[in-house]
């Protein structure tokens, strides 16, 4: 039997949950359970094109969220020639874009150290609620590397100044701190971590999947060229095409019938916590 370092599972709401399960080292990377990831998020691409799932939640078992690279995986590289450690990183390269890129909403949930290309993760996804025992660290510069990889996402996370603190210093940077620095977005209690996801997916839930998809990839454009004329265009068909499909009139007519619009989950817990 093959062993695997990864578990991807989808709820009957669509919401698909991808879980790193290496919690005997701190759920390190190394090269299989990269691959595994970029295998999961290959299928997560077409079904949420297709419109099979909703959100996608990133997490992972034990104490730690992830330690980043595993010191095997790193002695292993150590061996590689430049070619080697090129098509290695490419890998990386692919999974960090592939979460990045995921079509639907994406929360990460942070329950301890975050070490590494473990903070490229969180920087990849669109929400991220960390517990109060969360820890980040930018740690490559300690050991004579960098954190070329994930750098665009961090960055784009943090800002341009604070990233030069951080991705210099290895500094280590508490779940309050980074609340503050913007990398994550909420941060509660150890014990409420669960309780909070769970009420992020009831919110995103209650959004048109048709109008996320189209929001999260007009933002994409919209940071890349903030206010070009092809920009500006491009905000207005969106609008445009959003207010005359199916579910933007469904919306519409929910909204003004006063009713849950169609795409919502109709489960008896929802229906009684509205009532």
């Amino acid at each position: 039997m093959t062993q695997t370092y990864s578990q991807l599972t989808i709820d009957e709401r669509g919401v698909a949950w991808l879980t790193l399960e290496r919690p005997e080292v701190h759920n390190a990377f190394d090269d299989s359970l990269i691959a595994e990831l970029n295998t999961h998020l290959e299928r997560l691409h077409v079904a949420a094109e297709r419109g099979e799932i909703r959100l996608v939640v990133l997490g992972s078992e034990g104490k730690s969220f992830s330690a980043g690279a595993d010191l095997g995986w790193m002695q292993r590289m150590v061996e590689y020639d430049f070619q080697g450690n090129l098509a290695d990183s490419r890998k990386l390269s692919a999974l960090m874009h592939g979460l990045d890129t995921l079509p639907c909403p994406t929360v990460c949930r942070v329950q301890g150290a975050a070490f590494g290309g473990a903070v490229g993760l969180a920087a990849c996804c669109d929400i991220v609620i960390a517990s109060e025992k969360a820890r980040f660290c930018l740690s490559e510069v300690k050991i004579g590397l960098s954190p070329a990889v994930i750098s665009p996402y961090v960055q784009r996370a943090l800002g341009a100044r604070q990233m030069r603190r951080y991705a210099l210093s290895a500094e280590v940077i508490d779940a309050p701190t980074a609340l503050s620095l913007g990398l994550v977005h909420q941060v509660v209690a150890p014990e409420a971590l669960d309780d909070a996801v769970a009420a992020m997916l009831e919110t995103l839930l209650a959004g048109s999947p048709q109008a996320q998809r189209a929001t999260k990839a007009l933002l994409f454009e919209v940071a890349r060229e903030p206010d070009s004329k092809a920009t500006r265009e491009r905000t207005c068909q969106v609008i445009a095409e959003l207010r005359v499909s199916a579910e933007g009139q469904e919306g519409l007519a929910s909204f003004f019938e006063k009713r849950r619009p169609n795409w919502t989950p109709t489960d008896k817990t929802a229906t009684e916590r509205d009532a």
